[in-house]
């Protein structure tokens, strides 16, 4: 599978603007700070976002971005498309030249395979992502909320924002 940083990170971004969304427009600047990311890569990363639909730009004072979608329409394969990134596991990408110019003996696996990831993350909404208390606690962290962990009595975590 070929997903590099730059899915990764337009992932990582547009779930930073789902956790801030109702706070108006959300600058790259400020997305960059809390994710650690270039805000130069961020700015090629959102051009694509917005090409395809998935963020709005708002500019002038206070402007910024904005999802275009609800979290619960926005799935992470299509935050991973939008940026050119394929989940394509074969070594000759689809063209079905492998193995000299021919189909390899595992095609169909790895094809197979491909297929089966972007079903799975085609079903993981960008709200599926912010109800994790994994992303909750690191979301609280970023924005400077003291967070504590408690156990219940089934020894389930919960994640509570101070």
């Amino acid at each position: 599978m070929r997903l590099t940083t730059k899915g990764r990170y337009a992932v990582t971004a547009m779930l930073d603007l789902a956790f801030h969304e109702g706070k108006g427009p959300i600058t790259l600047a400020e997305i960059a700070e809390r994710q650690g990311i270039s805000l130069s890569y961020l700015e090629q990363l959102f051009s694509r976002l917005r090409k395809k639909g998935l963020v709005s730009s708002v500019r002038g004072p206070g402007g910024g971005y904005v999802l275009a979608l609800s979290a619960e329409s926005l799935y992470v394969a299509a935050v991973i498309t939008a940026v050119d990134e394929t989940m394509d596991t074969t070594r000759c990408g689809g063209a079905h030249n492998c193995q000299d110019n021919e189909r390899c003996l595992t095609h169909d696996l790895w094809h197979d395979l491909s297929d089966r990831i972007y079903d799975y993350l085609n079903q993981i909404s960008l709200k599926d992502l912010m109800t994790q208390q994994g992303a909750q606690k690191v979301a609280a962290r970023q924005n400077g909320q003291k967070v504590t962990v408690d156990l219940d009595v089934t020894g389930s975590t919960q994640a509570q924002s101070l």
